[in-house]
This record gives C-alpha cells, sequence and structure tokens, in this order.
C-alpha cells in the first residue's frame, strides 16, 4: 500500500470503508499490543519506556511516508505497550478511568465527522445533541431551579476557570476585586484559575480530615471585611476522595453575602444514584458546579461540565462575530454557539456522553457508580484484614483508600515516608502496579505519606484486587530491610504471576 493512501478521508459516502480496514489494523494491535505489555503499565521505566517508543515512531516526519497501515500498526503499538491501561486492575493511581466500549465507538463516529461545537452550519444535529445533554445535566445538578444551564468544558480545570471567571464578572460592579476563598484541600487548578484572571491570590481555609472546617471558613469570611467573594468548595477531593460539609458552607456563605461554587469533578456522578446523591446534599444551593464524566462517568477525555443554577449566569460569554454568529443569521433563527464555550473551536463531546446515557440510563450509570464506591468498601476491609497492612483512619473516600505497611510505621517518620515512596516507585518500574501517593492527616494529627488507591473501574471486584496487595506487602519488606533484590532499581524480571492482568 502506499504512503498515499492514508490521505483518504473517514467522511462522506465512502469514508466509513476506508476507515473500517484501518480501524481493523488499530483494534488487532491494541490487542496484540496489550498482551505483549503484560500489565497495568510498561516494565522498566521513563528510559526504557523511551528507547521502545522512539524504535518504533522515530522519525514522525520522514521524507517519505510509510503507508497508513504501517504507520497504525508501529504507533498504535508503542502507545499500547507503552501504556498505563486504567482497564488493568492493578492501574489505581489517579482519577484516570477506563471508557466504555460504547463511548469510544461515539468518540470514533464524531472524529469522523468532526464537526466544530462554535458554529451552526459546522455542527447542526451535534448541538442539538449538544444541547439536549447539557440540559439533562443542569437539571441533574440543579433540579429545583428554574431555568439551570450547563456547559461542556475539557474537564475540571477549565470548568473552575469558567465558573471564577463568570463571578469576576458578576463582582465586576461590586466595591473591590472578587476575593476567592477555599479550602487548603482545594485543586490546585482553583489557585490557577485565579492567578489567571488575574484575581487575588485564594484565601485559604483551614481543613479538619480533609474537609473545610465550617468555624474556619466563618473566620475568613468574616476577616473580609465585606465585598464580592466566592466560596469554592470540593465533592470529592483529588486526594482523599472527601466531601466538604456543604450544607453548612451554603448558610455560611449565605450569612455573608458570598456566593458558592462546588467542584464536583469526582464526586459530581454520585448524583446518578438515588442511594447516595444524598452524600452531596447542599450541592444545589451552589450558583455553579464543576461535574466531569472523565472520571466517576467512564468517559474518554475530554468529558467536563459546568453546571449554573440559572443560564442568565453565562451571559458574560456572549461573543459576536460575523463569520460565526452574525447579527441577520441568529435573528433568522440559526442557534448561536460561541457562547457556550470560552474555546472557539471544539469537539463534539457531548455525543459520547449522550450515546452512554442513553446506553445505560440513570438507572445504569447508578449501578456503576454504586459498584465503584462498594469495591471501595470491601477493599477497605481487605485491607483491615491485612496485619502487615493499615488503612488511614476513618471512612473511605468515595472511591479512594488510602493506606500504608506497617513496616512503616516502625520507622522513623521520615523513613517510614520514604519506604512508602520506594513501594510505590518499585512497582511503578517493574509494571506490576500503578498506586498513587497522598499525604494526609493519620488518627493522630501527623501528616504522613499514603498508598492511594483510586477505584474506577466499573468491573472489578475488590478479590480481584487481593494480589495487588500481596504485591504492596512484599516490596515494603524489601524495601524497610534496605532494598532487596531489585527494590527500587526497576528489576523487570518479575515472575508473570505476580503482573495484574485482565
Amino acid at each position: 500500500m502506499s504512503a498515499g493512501t492514508g490521505a483518504s478521508l473517514a467522511g462522506g459516502v465512502h469514508g466509513p470503508g476506508h476507515l473500517r480496514a484501518l480501524t481493523a489494523v488499530v483494534l488487532d494491535t491494541l490487542e496484540t499490543a496489550a498482551r505483549t505489555r503484560g500489565g497495568p503499565l510498561p516494565a522498566g521505566g521513563p528510559d526504557a519506556v523511551a528507547r521502545r517508543t522512539t524504535a518504533l515512531a522515530a522519525p514522525v516526519l520522514p521524507e517519505e511516508g510509510i503507508g497508513a497501515e504501517a504507520a497504525l500498526a508501529d504507533l498504535v503499538r508503542a502507545v499500547v505497550e507503552g501504556a498505563a491501561d486504567p482497564a488493568d486492575p492493578a492501574c489505581v493511581a489517579h482519577l484516570h478511568c477506563p471508557p466504555l466500549a460504547v463511548a469510544v465507538a461515539a468518540e470514533l463516529a464524531g472524529a469522523a465527522l468532526n464537526p466544530s461545537m462554535d458554529s451552526w452550519d459546522q455542527a447542526p444535529a451535534a448541538g442539538v445533541i449538544e444541547e439536549l445533554t447539557t440540559a439533562a445535566l443542569a437539571r441533574l445538578v440543579h433540579p429545583e431551579a428554574a431555568v439551570p444551564d450547563a456547559l461542556i468544558t475539557s474537564g475540571g480545570t477549565e470548568s473552575n476557570l469558567v465558573a471564577l471567571l463568570l463571578a469576576r464578572e458578576r463582582a465586576a460592579a461590586g466595591k473591590g476585586p472578587l476575593r476567592v476563598v477555599t479550602g487548603a484541600n482545594a485543586h490546585h487548578s482553583v489557585h490557577r484559575a485565579a492567578w489567571t484572571l488575574g484575581l487575588p491570590a485564594p484565601a485559604v481555609v483551614a481543613c479538619h480530615d480533609g474537609r473545610i472546617d465550617p468555624a474556619a471558613l466563618e473566620r475568613t469570611l468574616a476577616g473580609l471585611g465585606g465585598g464580592p467573594a466566592l466560596v469554592v468548595a470540593t465533592a470529592g477531593t483529588t486526594d482523599e476522595g472527601r466531601i466538604d460539609p456543604l450544607p453548612e458552607i451554603a448558610r455560611i456563605a449565605d450569612r455573608y453575602g458570598a456566593e458558592l461554587h462546588v467542584d464536583a469533578a469526582y464526586g459530581g456522578p454520585l448524583l446518578f444514584s438515588e442511594r447516595l446523591a444524598p452524600r452531596l446534599a447542599g450541592l444545589d444551593r451552589a450558583v455553579s458546579v464543576t461535574f466531569d464524566l472523565h472520571k466517576l462517568g467512564w468517559q474518554p477525555v475530554a468529558a467536563g461540565v459546568l453546571a449554573v443554577a440559572d443560564t442568565a449566569l453565562l451571559a458574560p460569554l456572549s461573543l459576536r462575530t460575523d463569520y460565526l454568529n452574525a447579527d441577520d443569521d441568529t435573528e433568522a433563527g440559526l442557534p448561536d454557539l460561541l457562547g457556550r464555550s470560552i474555546r472557539t473551536t471544539r469537539r463534539p463531546d457531548a455525543l459520547k456522553i449522550a450515546v452512554t446515557f442513553r446506553a445505560l440510563g440513570r438507572r445504569g450509570l447508578s449501578e456503576l457508580v454504586e459498584h465503584c464506591v462498594r469495591t471501595a468498601e470491601e477493599f477497605g476491609r481487605a485491607v483491615d484484614a491485612r496485619p502487615a497492612l493499615r488503612r488511614r483512619p476513618g471512612g473511605i473516600g468515595i472511591s479512594t483508600v488510602l493506606f500504608r505497611p506497617v513496616v512503616a510505621d516502625e520507622l522513623e517518620p521520615v523513613a517510614g515516608d520514604a519506604v512508602v515512596a520506594e513501594v510505590r516507585r518499585t512497582l511503578l518500574m517493574d509494571g506490576r502496579a500503578v498506586l498513587g501517593r497522598a499525604v494526609a492527616e493519620d488518627g493522630d494529627g501527623r501528616r504522613r505519606l499514603w498508598l492511594k488507591a483510586t477505584l474506577l473501574h466499573p468491573n472489578v471486584a475488590a478479590a480481584d484486587l487481593a494480589p495487588l496487595l500481596d504485591l504492596v506487602t512484599e516490596a515494603a519488606e524489601r524495601a524497610a530491610a534496605g532494598g532487596g533484590d531489585g527494590v527500587g532499581r526497576g528489576d523487570t524480571d518479575a515472575p508473570a504471576a505476580e503482573r495484574l492482568s485482565p
């Protein structure tokens, strides 16, 4: 096959035929390369991955092309063999979900058609699907509001940025600049958004047990001396999965005339479940809410949402440019999409969300969310049953479990934390497991380093994770003993039985 066939189009009448043959190459390579990797992560660490990837991918821009099938086979193989695969039971470090097949299939259709969500004449039907999807999500978050609305974003960082932008514009006529008040547990994007928008650095409120301390919040608001303020609470912290006391925070914010934004990028999908939704009591009192579906929603990145209590709050995003939304076109009935984002060109990310929602329904989504929460609780009990491991005291945070080897507690604090860090890196370098790390309060009030398992896999049970605890225990014993065979050196000769894979 000549290199020129790589210029065949995916759209139009003949495009699917071209795409079908190339998709077969991708699917075959996905399957065979995943078996070659044999675990949740490639063994050998960054240098080894770089060497193997470069051997398959370079030169990226040759003088003469090698053809579509060959290029796909080489580069997809490189990416798969070198992937951190969230579909593997031992890939539990981050809010990094395995996407549902139905969502990925929908993503393929959107990519082939390539609508740009900034004008009606580029996305006639995709615009309607986005409108239907955002309306459903807005009503989920603000069920009692008269005219709630929502925007599709690239994720929590963009959602938080837009939320602060809108709050800044509402405060523009007030006395003094908008003051952002947030917990020490807040996502870094809140601070970055304030910096990007030229706002004063956020006032940081102390937390207790990973959640905003209401008394500290009240003292902070009282100390601002009036003026416009936006309290940013979190429903599902990145490190611990903690949910701030939203009803109390909302009452305090009201008392001081402050608005409330909630970053529920992680916890928002609890709303799908009637049993779990009460954990988010008070969320509907927020003027805006960040909500991600590439976490507990199993969508391919990107799939973020910003919900607002009133569509009028989005007015500052309105923009007129003649080639996209001329006044006379809008007056003639062409929908105006430009004010639905701070971006211009946008992917049809609502399509995969809508397909997933239609496929599973709220009940099906509820079952998946509840499964992850239940699995985390069972995994926590499995940690408790292991004498060699210790779970962070307190309840499970949504689907996040923090734990550490007991041998680390038997050392001085710095040395103990070093053992925890070494366990994580050893398993990463060996390609056996992808565990996260978090610094959090222990039962005695000291802040210690913990291993973090964030369980987002909708099909994996706690029993499937038992080998992961074996790996942690073994690596901890070796690390505490001074780094036995291969510990910390990226030993890649782990027995196959020790590598967790489907």
